[in-house]
């Protein structure tokens, strides 16, 4: 059975010296976790390949670690975009049956965000684009953005929101008040990460981008970060209230994909299966954050066909990715 991982991280060396820092300067935190995967995440070379082959997974869609580029101005973010996109291409061009990419973008300069992204769907591996989060508290309901959906439903290129931290003002109110270690974890992998990505996803439907894109296609990780809980609850905001052409669930089924990545909670797959089906739902693991080998090992246990393993394992990325 082909796998195809779709959230699967890089970084470079010039990025874990401007926005990584953060994660450079991490080396004595969660117990020396970061100092084990800078390695990894900077590989995407043999090493890499030969961890996927050792976990059974066939295919990588790379995509530029979060905070990507969405917390710089617009000279840096278009700077870094670009030197961040030329590094996957020469690992796609390397090895093409292993790698393919999601393109980062200058969010904070929406024209040339689009123009970067239509450059690189033109050739290099790249099969969409990834979008770490909010730009300065910005979401993509904000028309601001909107040429990089406009780019992204012309050129069939999905759009992989990829959690970040959330704004510092609800750090602070949400987030503070304990020791650093718990208000960094609460805030970001343990809980906040994961809150933000679903108001952010929540946002774009409410703000009518779907309506005015109706091509246009998200993938969100994490079995849907949280949003499957209150599914039906969305729907409280109907048509008549929110002005939009159909309920909130019908755009959740119909312009988002969700994948594992590293969440392997049999109860938590089994309420996304409800919800969307096997056609929404596609393999990741989160490399080099979480496990490959666990990621695989639970894509040969969750309660579906052997026809539906597949699709969740590949055929659903290929339709979607072209791959």
């Amino acid at each position: 059975m082909r796998v195809i991982a779709l959230e699967e991280h890089f970084a470079t060396p010039l990025y874990l010296d401007g926005p990584g820092r953060d994660l450079k300067n991490a080396a004595g935190k969660f117990e020396g976790r970061a100092t084990k995967i800078l390695g990894p995440l900077c590989d995407i070379g043999e090493g890499r390949i030969a961890a996927m082959d050792a976990a059974g997974i066939d295919m990588q869609v790379l995509s530029l670690t979060s905070p990507g580029t969405e917390q710089l101005d617009a000279a840096g973010a278009i700077a870094l975009a670009r030197e961040s996109n030329d590094a996957l291409v020469a690992a796609v061009k390397k090895n093409p049956k292993r790698f393919a990419g999601f393109a980062a973008l200058p969010t904070m300069a929406p024209d040339k965000a689009a123009a970067e992204l239509q450059s690189r769907m033109g050739g290099g591996g790249f099969v969409g684009a990834v979008i770490n989060g909010h730009s300065h508290g910005r979401y993509l309901d904000d028309k601001f953005f909107w040429p990089i959906l406009e780019a992204a439903e012309a050129l069939n290129a999905p759009i992989h929101i990829h959690p970040t931290r959330p704004p510092q003002k609800v750090m602070e109110a949400y987030y503070s008040g304990f020791s650093p270690l718990i208000d960094d974890m609460f805030g970001s992998p343990a809980w906040g990460w994961h809150m933000e990505t679903a108001v952010h996803v929540v946002r774009v439907i409410l703000g009518g981008a779907f309506d005015r894109f109706p091509k246009l296609q998200l993938v969100i990780g994490h079995l849907g970060e949280g949003l499957l809980g209150l599914f039906q609850r969305l729907d409280n905001m109907a048509p008549a209230m929110t002005k939009l052409q159909k309920p909130i669930t019908s755009y959740l089924r119909e312009n988002v994909h969700y994948t594992f990545s590293g969440f392997n909670f049999p109860p938590t797959f089994l309420n996304l299966l409800l919800e969307v089906g096997v056609p929404r739902i596609m393999f990741s693991a989160d490399h080099p954050y979480q496990s490959m080998e666990k990621a695989r090992a639970f894509l040969e246990q969750i309660p579906v066909s052997a026809a539906d393993r597949e699709r969740i394992a590949h055929g659903n990325a290929e339709k979607l990715l072209g791959l």
